[in-house]
């Protein structure tokens, strides 16, 4: 798969696995960790729309930020998009590591990125990744702790983008009843799953 760069208001698809499909978030605390490298390392590039963590592999659904919204560094060219998603990634891989007493790759060769281009592919990825926890038989996706679906629903603050996902679906209820129903085309998106 090519990788594509990183451009100032597009939309990716975002998601890689541990190497050799080994897990990548042991215990509750590596999730916390990664979610904390997330708030530190992507959102002031990006927005969040959906994100599942699962033990050996992540999804996330972000937007590049305006080029007006993003850091100085960025808007001069000083430092490339992809530069925060490679810092996020050495440090938790640096900090499993340590923690582990391992040494090596702990993903699964580069971070895979696929542009999204149209809001089908967009509604139907945001679906997939939501109840990725069911597909994979981890745990009822309306309970799992580390995926986007419980802040999406709910009214609580949240650092996503939850009125533009929603709307995306009408409102609440209908993105209730999407997912629950999965009523997404999956062979629309099949050839990017890592599956």
């Amino acid at each position: 798969m090519k990788h594509q760069p990183f451009e100032a208001v597009h939309f990716y698809h975002v998601f890689n696995r541990g190497n050799n499909k080994e897990n990548i978030f042991k215990t509750e605390d590596n999730y916390v960790y990664f979610l904390n490298l997330i708030k530190k390392y992507l959102l002031p590039i990006c927005d969040i729309y959906s994100y599942c963590l699962l033990p050996n592999h992540f999804h996330f659904i972000i937007r590049i930020k305006n080029l007006n919204e993003l850091p100085e560094n960025f808007k001069r060219g000083k430092i490339k998009l992809h530069q925060p998603f490679s810092n996020l990634f050495n440090a938790y891989v640096k900090a499993i590591n340590k923690k582990y007493q391992r040494t090596g790759s702990l993903f699964q060769e580069h971070l895979k990125r696929i542009q999204i281009n149209d809001e089908e592919y967009l509604r139907n990825v945001i679906v997939y990744i939501n109840t990725n926890p069911t597909h994979h038989s981890i745990s009822n996706f309306e309970d799992y702790k580390f995926s986007s679906y419980q802040s999406l629903i709910s009214s609580k603050p949240s650092l996503l983008k939850r009125a533009a996902v929603i709307n995306l679906f009408n409102d609440v209820e209908n993105f209730i009843f999407v997912h629950e129903y999965k009523k997404l085309n999956i062979e629309a998106i099949k050839e990017y799953l890592l599956e």
